[in-house]
């Protein structure tokens, strides 16, 4: 069975300690802690059989949403979870009267940039060194 709802404090500590082994080289509790207490960004959790399994979430600041991650477990990808995260964030940013949603991904995860594309996203530009290890961003948006 398969259930959506708002990121809470909860479901953080549930997977605090597989952040980084699980779902890749990623953001850590104390950076996650500080998104959850904005009230400017929405995080979702997407539950598989209750095991969390993939989680994304916006930041909105004025008429703009931008996504600031979209995360599935290693053990879970391609099986359709990241989808339909994001197209709830996609639901939640025009709820939210955005005009436009944007987002870096990595040059080279062609999965996620495919992704993005049947959602209609095209890119605008490249941030070079976006990432630790220096690998390159693409600035993709959907305009509403």
């Amino acid at each position: 069975m398969m259930k959506i709802h708002t990121m809470q404090l909860k479901d953080l500590e549930e997977i605090k300690n597989i952040l980084q082994t699980d779902f890749n080289d990623f953001w850590n509790f104390e950076i996650f802690k500080e998104e959850l207490a904005n009230n400017n960004s929405i995080y979702l959790i997407l539950r598989y059989n209750n095991e969390i399994v993939c989680f994304g979430g916006i930041k909105i600041i004025l008429d703009e949403s931008n996504i600031m991650n979209i995360v599935t477990k290693k053990n879970k990808r391609n099986q359709g979870f990241a989808k339909i995260i994001l197209n709830e964030l996609i639901k939640i940013s025009k709820e939210k009267k955005c005009t436009s949603i944007t987002l870096e991904v990595r040059e080279n995860n062609q999965p996620a940039i495919h992704l993005y594309e049947t959602f209609g996203f095209k890119q605008v530009g490249k941030r070079k060194n976006y990432y630790k290890n220096g690998d390159p961003a693409l600035l993709m948006t959907l305009t509403f």
